[in-house]
């Protein structure tokens, strides 16, 4: 069983899902495809859930109308045939009847991941609707049938899993299930959904279900590359990574794949494979668990990082003063990326300012606390770069001609971790690239 996710802008166009049709009926084996909304539906829903939270009705409303007229235009270019435009146009209908019956009933947090599940209902329909009129035998397998979290986000993983064998026992011979990413069930039996990105998330906890032999991210570029394509020139995809190293880069800020979706394929080594829908030829980055080649691999960049630094002569060397500290976080489910230490002062970095204020009033108990925002982490990623002579000078190297808030090293043998001013990124990660990769 192979599992397909495709993302925003793989079915983000009528040409778009197209390819993707050709592309899920090339092969004949078993397969789930994974969809995630069309491109820039996830935006336009949290905009009209933030309206609808403010109180803003006339707004919520137009954001609604805006994204229905989209969803007109594009059904008309999917699909050929009078039935097909039909059933999809019955398929939009209801979809936007509901979030405009929201209009008229008090808003809360449950009706507001009812509204951002919408996108992915209509992008799988239509999709399954396209494969219905070129007579492609295929299965509509919904995932709040089978995906579900507890009460912690956390996904239920043997639950999941006894779940989907239950429905794919049923259909043995049938060859493509249609199932949607990022929405799932929480323990409350309401809709919920894996967070942003979740559709990566989604497609690899169905691969570890399962027990299936690959699972297939395509996006719009052939593979992660070794640096940000985005502001770096002369980049170039990986062509296999390690579980770690993937999940480093992830974590750390390269875009292509959500930090989530490492971890189930990792726990049952189902290798992962980052393909372009664009280039399906291009032989993309292969994830395993296997470790190949030494030094530098990749770099990443993680901006919105914010910098607390707590300075206290007379508490740091007290017996217990870390684990207060990482306390405090841990009440506000607030998580921490770097740390640094000194005689007299730790430093710490959020990616999340959501109790900044009443994490800073409780640090203030044990001594002077400073917060530098706009701050950014560049990860350094490889295959046991903690243990290869010279690595770390050589990073170092490259950027001597730019202060460093913040440097982590040793914690993983397979990063180096660097805070700097974002104003500074664009320069650094250009440098990195310069000195690091010769080509």
């Amino acid at each position: 069983m192979r599992i397909m996710k495709f993302g925003g802008t793989s079915v983000g166009k009528p040409e778009r899902m197209h390819q993707v049709k050709d592309l899920i009926t090339r092969t004949n084996e078993r397969k789930i495809v994974v969809l995630s909304a069309l491109s820039g539906t996830t935006n336009a829903l949290v905009g009209i859930g933030d309206a609808l939270a403010e109180g803003n009705k006339d707004l919520a409303k137009e954001r609604i109308d805006a994204l229905h007229a989209h969803y007109l235009e594009f059904y008309k270019q999917l699909l050929e045939t009078e039935a097909g435009q039909k059933k999809a146009e019955k398929i939009i209908k209801e979809h936007f009847e509901f979030l405009n019956i929201i209009l008229k009933i008090s808003f809360n947090e449950a009706i507001n991941r009812d509204i951002l599940a919408q996108g992915e209902l209509l992008s799988t329909k239509l999709f399954y609707t396209l494969l219905e009129e070129k007579d492609i035998p295929a299965i509509f397998l919904p995932a709040l049938e089978f995906m579900s979290i507890d009460e912690n986000h956390e996904p239920e993983l043997g639950k999941i899993s006894d779940r989907l064998k239950s429905i794919l026992k049923n259909y043995e011979k049938d060859a493509i299930f249609v199932t949607q990413g990022y929405i799932c069930k929480n323990h409350r039996n309401e809709v919920d959904n894996l967070k942003r990105g979740g559709s990566d998330y989604t497609a690899s906890l169905i691969g570890a279900a399962i027990k299936a032999d690959v699972v297939e991210i395509w996006t719009d570029i052939d593979g992660m590359h070794n640096n940000d394509p985005r502001v770096v020139d002369k980049t170039r995809p990986i062509a296999q990574l390690s579980f770690d190293e993937a999940a480093e880069l992830a974590y750390f800020g390269a875009k292509i794949l959500h930090p989530a979706s490492i971890w189930p394929a990792q726990n049952y080594n189902i290798p992962v494979k980052l393909l372009n829908t664009m280039q399906p030829e291009a032989a993309g980055t292969t994830i395993t668990a296997e470790e190949t080649g030494k030094g530098v691999k990749a770099i990443a960049a993680k901006d919105g990082i914010i910098a607390v630094k707590i300075k206290s002569s007379r508490m740091l060397l007290a017996y217990g003063f870390l684990r207060k500290v990482f306390e405090i976080f841990e009440k506000y489910k607030t998580p921490i990326d770097m740390i640094t230490t000194s005689e007299v002062a730790v430093s710490v970095t959020i990616d999340d300012d959501s109790h900044l204020k009443d994490i800073i009033m409780e640090l203030e108990k044990f001594g002077n606390t400073e917060v530098d925002y706009g701050q950014t982490i560049i990860c350094v990623a490889g295959n046991m770069i903690a243990e290869n002579t010279g690595m770390v000078k050589e990073v170092m190297d490259a950027l001597v001609d730019f202060p460093l808030r913040m440097v982590s090293y040793g914690g993983s043998r397979n990063n180096v971790s660097i805070l700097i001013d974002t104003k500074f990124k664009n320069e650094a990660l250009q440098r990195l690239n310069d000195e690091l990769f010769q080509w």
